[in-house]
């Protein structure tokens, strides 16, 4: 992805979340300058991910298989550090984040506004091979049942719990507008807790056409000098 675009979606997203009213920390509007100028302990930002995250899991089709979110506070699976993560994210109109799952991490996906929230979820049978079983979850406390493939919709205010070592994607019903999308969860590790279905890429490649408008959580490491 060349970097004009990131900041292009970053921008959309910006605009998109303040129509919702939904404040993010005041770091998260910092500049590169900002980011390089700071004297404040900011290693928590920095070791934990926290911030702009955004993919096209490495297909180059961001509109078709893409996310674009936020992280607003993880910790460590370590004595004395919270044990819990939140992220926002803009989910567009028939935009899929592919089939995953985690090993550790149980999560609630929540539709926050907007659209509908569609989801598909599958157990595995074999590395990689989806079964044919039902799948029972909780929607807001309620225990559903449903076919494998069978797809899940969630309205706003509704959300879905999803276990550990069980596949899901999810995207925005056409028609109905993007959705915010909001993630709570057990500590995140995108470098070492996803499985997807297909082999693909989780952060991608920046072509730096542009001066990043907002840095990345992986951008921390080229950019800031600590």
């Amino acid at each position: 992805m060349k970097r004009s675009q990131v900041n292009a979606i970053i921008q959309q997203t910006e605009v998109f979340f303040h129509s919702f009213g939904f404040k993010l920390p005041p770091w998260a509007h910092w500049t590169v300058q900002d980011w390089k100028q700071q004297s404040s302990d900011i290693s928590e930002i920095m070791d934990r991910g926290l911030g702009w995250d955004l993919t096209d899991f490495g297909l180059g089709t961001f509109e078709q298989k893409g996310l674009v979110l936020f992280t607003i506070r993880n910790g460590k699976l370590e004595p004395g550090s919270k044990p819990y993560a939140e992220k926002l994210m803009m989910v567009r109109e028939e935009q899929e984040t592919p089939f995953h799952y985690h090993w550790t991490k149980i999560e609630d996906i929540i539709n926050r506004g907007g659209g509908t929230l569609l989801l598909e979820l599958a157990w595995e049978d074999a590395d990689r091979v989806l079964s044919n079983r039902d799948v029972e979850v909780s929607i807001d406390g309620v225990r559903r049942r449903f076919a494998a493939g069978e797809q899940v919709a969630l309205a706003p205010g509704e959300s879905i719990t999803l276990p550990t070592e069980l596949y899901h994607r999810f995207w925005a019903k056409r028609g109905g507008g993007p959705v915010l999308t909001g993630e709570v969860s057990m500590v995140n590790d995108d470098s070492g807790d996803n499985k997807f279905l297909d082999p693909i890429g989780r952060f991608p490649d920046i072509e730096e056409d542009a001066e990043p408008y907002r840095l990345l959580a992986s951008d921390y490491a080229q950019w800031i000098d600590v």
